[in-house]
């Protein structure tokens, strides 16, 4: 049945349900923003309650007009399975948009159908992108842990700007390393030499996002 949404209008609430709804009870609501078909089977998507009986477009408008300044971009020359999360990540932290450099096909499987509702760009190779971005007036960020890396704690990024992310392994290539206004490496305490690429991403857009962020005080 239908909830209160109210309490998703504030940062850091989860949503109260997480494996759907059913139909809609009684009448419809009459606002084009719902879909016929959800509001008659139920809405069982991993969206927030907020969503829920939306159709796909109207979310998308929606979460246009709250999208944050940052981007995302990450090479995608391996068909790396860690691009799916980054994108799923990206979501989640209300990155603008997505760019994949590279392949233009990449796995889907780890964003959980959350490419449906972000936009997604794709650029043939660096050179491609580091014109687009530079045509956007947006700094490019590496996420690296390579020699010279400043470390991302101490770092003040900008407001609006892209974040560059490498793939498993190989991480970033010379050539993105080259086009970086800044690269950053994420603090490391154990003994293996990197995290995980979407595990990175994860944590460098949170950076962002506590650098950038207003919370309100409860």
């Amino acid at each position: 049945m239908p909830v209160d949404n109210s309490t998703h209008d504030r940062p850091g609430t989860h949503e109260l349900s997480t494996h759907g709804v059913g139909p809609w009870p009684g009448d419809w609501p009459a606002d084009e923003h719902y879909d016929p078909d959800l509001l008659r089977d139920g809405d069982t998507r991993n969206v927030i309650d907020r969503y829920r009986y939306w159709r796909m477009e109207a979310i998308v408008a929606d979460l246009d007009q709250h999208r944050h300044p940052f981007h995302v971009a990450i090479e995608n020359w391996q068909h790396d399975m860690n691009i799916g999360s980054i994108v799923r990540s990206a979501n989640a932290f209300g990155a603008d948009t997505v760019h994949i450099i590279g392949r233009r096909r990449w796995n889907k499987r780890g964003a959980m159908v959350t490419d449906r509702y972000q936009h997604v760009m794709h650029h043939p190779d660096v050179a491609d992108f580091v014109v687009w971005a530079r045509a956007q007036g947006l700094p490019i960020i590496a996420i690296d842990n390579v020699p010279g890396s400043v470390i991302i704690e101490t770092f003040r990024m900008p407001e609006s700007c892209v974040l560059l992310f490498g793939q498993e392994g190989p991480g970033l290539s010379p050539e993105a390393i080259a086009a970086s206004d800044a690269v950053l490496e994420i603090s490391q305490f154990g003994s293996t030499r990197s995290i995980n690429a979407s595990a990175a991403a994860a944590v460098a857009m949170h950076a962002w996002v506590m650098q950038h962020v207003s919370f309100p005080r409860r």
